[in-house]
């Protein structure tokens, strides 16, 4: 799913968030590796477009032919036996589990990842009209001068006196409002940070290139070549991808956060969208220490069934972004039911935190059903741990946020994007999960 340059400007124009050719794929031309022959329609009759697969495969916007499927059950472990309490399920149902996600779709970390060294480079007082301070810390990667390096920019409510929870915030082009003499954001990417502050959290973002380029051959830079061993040029089959390194990379941010006595690391929420959706979900699923997960339109091979054949399949992610993925999950373009896991595992995984997933009625391609579903699915194993579920089976209307439970879900009017809307039911999510006395 490679965008061109002139993808990048429509998408841009749009004023969307994701600006790497994932946002707004249901208005975005599809790439050219699996574009619609001239012969062949390129929209279906709703104005989707439609991308043809080497498999032969060719994407289904119709609820009446997504086909039947089983998904795996969360609560039965790979040699048959059932799940019945906690204490199984964290010895030997979730440790296989990361195991398969590890070995067969995101790829593992190695031992070789490089250590991350933090400074705080500036820090300003009366940031956003006095409302908040201001600190950009730089984390430097392994122990060569002239490494790669990420900046994360902390803001925090000059009112609160004791160690806040904070918003960690993944984002595409990064935080353009820290740069000095920066033009304004063109679009809505950084959340609405004075609503923040004034509701005590502090918020502090990242731009996920910084640990990882988000392109063909990105393992010969960054932090995959830092982490390859002594002669070795080319990733391995169960190698981490760009999407397990941008969650190893939130987890060294999580890291440094621990260090910072005006924040409590222990009440930090993980925020992520589209392709930082799937990684939003993954590293919950890899890092307990996160109190939530925010995946907004995370689509396939994040929220959203594998295995529904609804807008994007396993087929487009394996030949659009191969180097997201590791090396094994190119076995299952065109063998969906083969994948030992889905995304209501995925999801069940970062039980027992709580995870808010959203997504959009004009971005059929991330299929916010199948995201819906998913997120039923996976409430058998946050009734195991003694969570809430999302309380229904039932998709709720359109704009009504389910969030009593530890499960939350949004399905916002709307295209591929974090909508007004989906923040106001973020922060009352989060109010519940992150602040005690709210729940």
């Amino acid at each position: 799913m490679n965008a061109s340059f002139a993808c990048f400007c429509l998408i841009l124009c749009s004023g969307l968030c994701c600006l790497v050719g994932r946002s707004a794929e249901s208005a975005a031309p599809p790439p050219a590796a699996t574009a619609a022959p001239a012969s062949r329609p390129k929209t279906d009759a709703n104005g989707n477009y439609l991308r043809y697969a080497s498999t032969g495969h060719v994407t289904n916007y119709d609820e009446a032919r997504v086909g039947t499927y089983t998904l795996p059950d969360p609560l039965v472990t790979q040699d048959g036996k059932q799940v019945t309490d906690a204490a199984t399920w964290s010895a030997r149902r979730r440790p296989e589990l990361l195991k398969l996600y590890e070995t067969e779709v995101y790829g593992r970390v190695p031992d070789r990842a490089p250590r991350v060294t933090f400074t705080v480079a500036s820090t300003e007082p009366n940031a956003l009209g006095g409302a908040a301070i201001r600190k950009v810390v730089v984390g430097r990667f392994g122990e060569k001068p002239g490494g790669p390096v990420v900046t994360v920019t902390l803001y925090l409510p000059v009112e609160e006196k004791g160690p806040v929870p904070v918003f960690l915030h993944m984002l595409f082009m990064g935080d353009l409002t820290a740069t000095p003499n920066s033009k304004p954001p063109r679009f809505p990417e950084i959340g609405p940070i004075r609503d923040f502050l004034a509701r005590g959290y502090a918020y502090a973002d990242f731009r996920y290139t910084e640990f990882q380029a988000d392109g063909k051959d990105t393992e010969k830079e960054g932090i995959q070549a830092l982490a390859m061993a002594p002669g070795q040029t080319q990733l391995a089959a169960d190698d981490w991808g760009t999407i397990s390194v941008w969650a190893w990379g939130a987890s060294r941010v999580l890291d440094y956060l621990a260090t910072e006595p005006a924040v409590d690391a222990g009440r930090v929420a993980l925020i992520g969208h589209s392709r930082l959706g799937k990684t939003a979900l993954w590293a919950g699923a890899r890092d307990p220490r996160f109190a939530l997960v925010f995946s907004s339109c995370s689509g396939e091979m994040g929220a959203a069934l594998a295995r529904r054949d609804f807008g994007e399949t396993v087929d487009d992610m394996a030949a659009g972004f191969p180097w997201q993925f590791a090396g094994n999950f190119q076995k299952y373009p065109g063998h969906w039911d083969k994948l030992p896991v889905d995304a209501h595992l995925l999801i069940a995984l970062n039980a027992p935190h709580a995870v808010f997933i959203t997504g959009g009625t004009q971005d059929l391609w991330a299929d916010p059903r199948g995201e819906f579903l998913s997120a039923v699915a996976a409430g058998p194993v946050y009734r195991l741990l003694g969570k809430k579920d999302l309380g229904t089976s039932e998709p709720p209307p359109l704009d009504v946020a389910l969030i009593a439970g530890d499960i939350g879900f949004l399905h916002h009017t709307g295209g591929h994007t974090i909508t007004p809307e989906d923040w106001k039911a973020f922060l009352e999510f989060a109010d519940r999960h992150l602040k005690p006395s709210s729940r």
